[in-house]
């Protein structure tokens, strides 16, 4: 696929993004994508590899058919591109994004040379596709009869809405925040996933008949009984928002947070006043640390430059990871190696050094007069005997203490929140998720399925995509006795 000598006669080029410190000034997305003929070379690197391992099971999850519409990059023939991610994913505009891209990571090209811009590729086909008129409401032609419920309006629940839809039925998605996209609104920040864009693809989901329904709470405002009554097949697709919690000393004080709470309060902020409103939490002059690394820690500290931060560090509990493969991460495995992401450049850009520190613990918060004011940590050593698990120990002599007026906690999720699982009566698993098989998605309930996070815990959202669509088919074929989904 692709020019046969592209992956020879083309060095990798990503798209020039706006320079880090001019982009702090606002939340507006910063990436500036390149013209048609530096994607189409970008294209033309993807070679015929023999074996596509971007579309195994080491790398895209929903299989996107990455050879075939990197060719037709190449060729310029967009709009056939388009069909052919359309064809499996609902989403490509946000995956192409927000995804990691383990689809690079198993690039076959990415052995010995840089893999091809396959994430870049993907979001150009589909900005493409909104630019071009491509991306329309088109309503099913049929309507079975059926009615589906879906608790959650995330990746999971979106996917499966379209899907679904798509199919005949008729549905209503059901969220307890003011807007549509769960995680995708308020969990990831603007300049990182734009909301305009976001909403469009919402509003074209409406515009195809699915009924949306925010500001509703299963389990507070609708109940269980109600769902049997009026839906056919309910499907619960809210995702894992049960924060993981730090309890050390002053956890109580004042200026400690989530950092769920920080991204979700500053962005519902900027969309509704523009900061006016005054309701969210603000970093501006103020020493901030984020404890845990990821997507989620990377946001915080681009948000908290954006505010304007006094200080920034972020305490990783991990010792640094290297800056290329090991012999635990060969290819085509996801390699853990290393990322500078945008909040790392920015931090770095305004301080004058990585803001993240390596193998610290955190042993207390401490405070004056119930407000945070500093945090003591120490260092730790890592160690690790062939087959068994990492073990750490504390450096004696590295205790430290950090100004700090805010800390944002982002060390991942560990399931769904009780009130929805609860409420519907379904079984969990060891992991407190919703019990249900994956490839069949069905709970301990007859005719309630389960997809995305709550099912198989904190995971990406190019997983959730992959589920819900998953447990679409599953609902299709429950309802209908047998399903064209895929």
């Amino acid at each position: 696929m692709g020019k046969a000598t592209g992956f020879i006669e083309y060095p990798r080029e990503s798209s020039e993004h706006d320079p880090a410190l001019e982009r702090t000034s606002n939340f507006d997305e910063f990436k500036r994508e390149m013209d048609d003929d530096k994607r189409k070379e970008q294209g033309a690197r993807c070679m015929d590899c023999g074996v596509p391992f971007c579309q195994s099971d080491y790398g895209c999850p929903v299989d996107n058919l990455i050879p075939e519409w990197n060719d037709l990059i190449y060729q310029g023939r967009w709009e056939e591109a388009f069909w052919r991610l359309r064809k499996t994913n609902n989403f490509p505009a946000i995956t192409g994004r927000v995804c990691p891209a383990p689809c690079e990571h198993a690039c076959v090209l990415g052995i010995s040379e840089p893999p091809v811009t396959i994430k870049e590729n993907e979001a150009a086909i589909a900005d493409r596709a909104f630019e071009r008129g491509l991306m329309f409401a088109r309503p099913p032609e049929f309507r079975t009869g059926r009615r589906v419920a879906i608790v959650g309006s995330g990746p999971a629940g979106l996917a499966a809405a379209d899907q679904l839809n798509q199919a005949g039925h008729s549905v209503t998605v059901f969220e307890r925040a003011d807007r549509i996209g769960g995680l995708m609104m308020y969990g990831i920040p603007n300049m990182k996933l734009d909301k305009g864009l976001l909403q469009k693809r919402v509003d074209i989901m409406s515009d195809e008949g699915v009924e949306f329904r925010t500001g509703v709470e299963v389990g507070v405002d609708e109940r269980p009984t109600d769902f049997a009554r009026l839906f056919d097949a309910t499907l619960i697709a809210v995702g894992s928002t049960r924060p993981r919690d730090l309890p050390v000393p002053g956890r109580e004080l004042k200026g400690v947070h989530f950092a769920m709470d920080f991204l979700s309060r500053n962005t519902r902020s900027l969309l509704d006043s523009n900061f006016e409103d005054g309701d969210y939490i603000n970093a501006a002059g103020k020493d901030v640390i984020v404890i845990g690394g990821g997507d989620t820690g990377n946001d915080c500290l681009g948000t908290s430059v954006r505010h304007g931060c006094k200080s920034l560090f972020n305490f990783e509990l991990m010792p640094e990871p290297p800056k290329e493969r090991t012999d635990e991460m060969p290819w085509p495995h996801f390699a853990r190696t290393l990322k500078v992401d945008y909040g790392h450049e920015e931090a770095a850009a305004r301080f004058g050094r990585d803001p993240r520190e390596y193998a610290i613990l955190t042993k207390e918060f401490v405070g004056e007069n119930g407000v945070l004011t500093a945090v003591r940590t120490v260092r730790v050593k890592w160690t690790k005997e062939p087959g068994l698990r990492p073990q750490m120990e504390e450096i004696p002599g590295s205790e430290e203490e950090w100004p700090a007026d805010l800390v944002f906690l982002a060390m991942g999720f560990l399931g769904p929140e009780d009130m929805v699982v609860e409420t519907l009566g379904v079984d969990r698993d060891e992991r407190s998720n919703v019990r249900a098989p994956f490839g069949e998605f069905t709970t301990s309930i007859p005719g309630v399925f389960a997809a995305g996070d709550c099912r198989r815990g904190q995971s990406l959202v190019v997983w959730a995509i992959k589920e819900g669509r998953g447990a679409a088919r599953e609902i299709d074929r429950f309802l209908m006795g047998y399903t064209n989904l895929e």
